[in-house]
């Protein structure tokens, strides 16, 4: 039986997987300043008010200092503009039944008041697709839809996980987060 060959990869792609592929060890994250999402979630798009047919985006590890935070209380908030998927400001990992994370895509955040204030008009787009707006709705208190941050602009791409809704989209089906220790399902 012949083995279906892969589509090749444009030279951007190429040089991103060559850049990120390494956080495949999450050791190396934390080794580059990555950290863990302190409460340990791994997020479902059922907790953020989606279906939950969706998928999961996993368990985030992000760089403090691409965000630009500059506070966590009541929400998250910063100043970072990051939009260099090179060095994506967030990594996200599935994860296993015996502990461990597998790397399923990249993700950068914006901050929405820090991208206006520069003189930014609209979203920030990346290879044609808009970036999310998330927003906290205070009509949904049992449903927190930024995950704890302030309005924020962010996209998911999930490189290491093919995404049958599409590799730009929030969530991913082919994610679970089945072995999560704070997953909610």
């Amino acid at each position: 039986m012949a083995m279906e060959k892969a589509a090749p990869m444009d030279p951007e792609t190429q040089a991103i997987v060559r850049a990120t592929e390494k956080y495949k060890d999450v050791k190396l994250a934390l080794a580059d300043g990555y950290m863990a999402d302190p409460s340990g979630m791994c997020v479902v798009a059922s907790m953020v008010g989606a279906q939950k047919q969706l998928g999961s985006m996993g368990i985030h590890y992000f760089r403090p200092d691409l965000l630009g935070i500059t506070g966590t209380e009541p929400r998250v908030n910063g100043t970072g503009m990051h939009t260099d998927f090179l060095k994506p400001a967030v990594l996200m990992y599935e994860p296993q039944a015996d502990g461990s994370l597998v790397l399923v895509g990249i993700e950068n955040l914006v901050w929405t008041k820090a991208w206006h204030d520069a003189g930014r008009q609209g979203r920030p787009t990346f290879r044609g697709n808009e970036y999310n707006y998330m927003i906290d709705n205070p009509l949904t208190p049992d449903v927190d839809e930024a995950h704890g941050f302030e309005a924020h602009y962010d996209l998911h791409w999930y490189l290491y996980r093919k995404n049958p809704h599409g590799e730009f989209m929030e969530f991913n089906p082919a994610v679970s987060c089945e072995h999560g220790e704070h997953a909610m399902k």
